[in-house]
């Protein structure tokens, strides 16, 4: 049996509730503002944060990081 790989990130939550957010879109949608908010509010980079949501969600199987 092959070794599960590990996750990068911890699983995500809803700001509003401890309950795991399952909808891949809705995880998507979300990421890219705490990747804003974790660069202290610097504009310029909504693109490059909306890939990096996207890559981090592929990458961890429907997960993305928490901010």
């Amino acid at each position: 049996m092959a070794a599960q790989p590990k996750k990068r990130f911890p699983e995500r939550t809803s700001s509003k509730t401890s309950e795991p957010i399952s909808n891949p879109q809705e995880q998507i949608r979300r990421r890219p503002y705490e990747l804003y908010e974790l660069r202290g509010r610097q504009d310029g980079h909504d693109l490059d944060d909306w890939l990096q949501s996207e890559s981090e969600l592929r990458l961890n199987g429907g997960t993305t990081a928490a901010a």
